[in-house]
């Protein structure tokens, strides 16, 4: 089983329109609601990838109780602590004829001491009972600032995809080209750039037994292993809606891994579910079997950094 954490889930809405024009009243041309955020984002692409996904979610109000329902209806009953707060909503707005996103993130509401302790405890009884454990996104507003060295506490084997990394050392850290340069300071203006962040994001968990991805968009990603073995993949994919192609990368990886597939195939696989998400409106709505042709399609690669470190 996969767990996936979602400490900072959000109702994601995608609008299409032929153009925008800001001060003007626009009507979509298609609306997609969907469970988001990305530990729910992760979740969503998992099962679709055919893992045994579980999520675990800290929800509040009106919005988490529909996020419940809509997980629930989907198959993905979740694991549910409550806070008093809102859940948020998050708006990206596709213009047909640019081809650009535009993409509002509302805030996440405060939590409590108590909200918070009572959220990490389920996350660690039930990450302890998982082969992996996914925990993704921003901390909400309370959460304290260790609080991903407790989310990742528990469980064997823990990846997690966030700049809020804290002093946690989790055996995968994935991360995207912006927010490796956020952790390590490295400017990344190319695969060597990214190839050198990505070890020093291994290195910053613990070093050998760990490893770490950095994802550069359309130049594909990079990956140390946990021998020290570095590897770049590439795709030639471009889709129209990237929102959620991280999330879907991270857990296209994982259950990859959870498989059986060594680290080299993992990446494959990982490239293929993010270029099969931004195929399709709405994030973590992908398809398996277009997800596999797409991995097939990939190229992996030895860098030449391999085993640095």
């Amino acid at each position: 089983m996969i767990v996936c954490v979602a400490p900072s889930p959000s109702i994601d809405r995608l609008f299409e329109v032929d153009r925008l024009h800001p001060g003007e009243i626009h009507r979509p041309t298609q609306v997609v609601r969907v469970p988001g955020g990305k530990g729910l984002n992760a979740a969503r692409a998992a099962a679709a990838l055919g893992a045994d996904a579980r999520a675990v979610c800290l929800l509040g109000g009106h919005s988490g109780r529909w996020l419940a329902e809509e997980l629930a209806r989907i198959g993905l009953p979740p694991i549910v602590t409550w806070c008093e707060g809102e859940t948020r909503s998050c708006l990206s707005v596709a213009e047909g004829h640019s081809g650009s996103l535009t993409e509002f993130y509302e805030a996440n509401a405060t939590v409590s001491a108590t909200e918070w302790e009572t959220f990490a405890q389920t996350v660690r009884d039930a990450a302890a009972s998982s082969a992996w454990t996914i925990i993704s996104g921003s901390l909400p507003p309370g959460a304290p600032a260790d609080g991903y060295d407790q989310l990742t506490a528990a469980g064997a084997k823990v990846a997690v995809d966030t700049t809020a990394l804290g002093g946690a050392r989790p055996t995968l850290v994935k991360v995207n080209a912006a927010e490796a340069t956020a952790l390590t300071e490295l400017a990344i203006d190319s695969i060597g750039k990214a190839a050198e962040a990505a070890q020093t994001l291994r290195q910053r968990i613990g070093g050998e037994g760990h490893a770490a991805a950095v994802t550069c968009g359309r130049s594909g990603a990079v990956l140390v292993a946990p021998d020290g073995g570095s590897w770049q993949g590439s795709l030639d994919a471009d889709g129209r809606y990237p929102v959620g192609s991280g999330d879907a990368f991270l857990a296209g990886l994982v259950t990859a891994l959870d498989g059986g597939n060594g680290w080299p195939e993992a990446l494959a696989a990982a490239l293929g579910a993010a270029a099969a998400n931004a195929e399709v409106p709405g994030a973590g709505l992908l398809d398996a079997g277009r997800a596999r042709a797409l991995a097939e399609q990939t190229v992996v690669e030895p860098l030449a950094t391999s085993r640095a470190r």
